[in-house]
């Protein structure tokens, strides 16, 4: 299930709410060519057309299954992958004393249930003022009968983005991919990268 980062100094302060997996002061980017690459945990390979930047963490550790690249700074635009979650585990790292917790992934989700845990994690950790979903359809995705949500939402420093995610749950395991940009020109770029990056989709092995 992001928005999965953040690059410039103006977006420092921001990082934490702009990525799934968290993120933080001190991030890096690493490039992310045009050939298929596992990522995450390593157990969901795509195979990306254009190349990306990949962000890493050096202050705060990573959810080793959850992974973030952006092409024109997290802020504009972002992919993030949730591969091979598993149950009881959670999207974002987050304190047990929080007083707003991301709800726990639980292989017996529905997809209205993962999408109500990606609207928690928007509303309560990525700074989102107003969370609207546009739809959410059943999708095939890993060979299994997944769900596609679109949805869009404003945040505190009012801009209006647009997202997708694609995902299933196989073998008990959340797989996901998110493309998250800002709604008025970087989503419709974006999108066609990001149809071909989940049609790539495969599971290692």
């Amino acid at each position: 299930m992001r928005r999965l980062i953040l690059a410039s100094a103006i977006s420092l302060a921001l990082t934490a709410c702009s990525s799934i997996g968290g993120g933080g002061l001190g991030s890096g980017y690493s490039l992310v060519r045009a050939r298929e690459r596992a990522v995450g945990d390593g157990s969901l390979l795509v195979t990306p057309r254009a190349e990306w930047n990949r962000q890493s963490t050096i202050i705060f550790d990573d959810i080793r299954q959850v992974e973030d690249w952006t092409q024109n700074g997290p802020v504009l635009d972002s992919l993030s992958f949730v591969s091979g979650l598993k149950d009881g585990k959670s999207i974002v790292r987050q304190s047990r004393r929080a007083d707003s917790q991301v709800p726990r992934f639980r292989s017996s989700m529905t997809a209205p249930e993962i999408a109500a845990m990606l609207e928690t994690f928007y509303r309560t950790r990525a700074g989102t003022i107003d969370f609207k979903t546009v739809g959410l359809a059943p999708r095939p995705f890993l060979g299994t009968n997944g769900f596609q949500l679109d949805f869009d939402h404003l945040d505190s420093d009012e801009v209006w983005r647009r997202g997708r995610a694609v995902g299933t749950v196989a073998n008990g395991r959340l797989y996901l991919i998110l493309l998250d940009a800002v709604r008025s020109h970087y989503f419709a770029t974006g999108l066609p990268e990001f149809e071909v990056v989940v049609n790539s989709a495969r599971l290692k092995g």
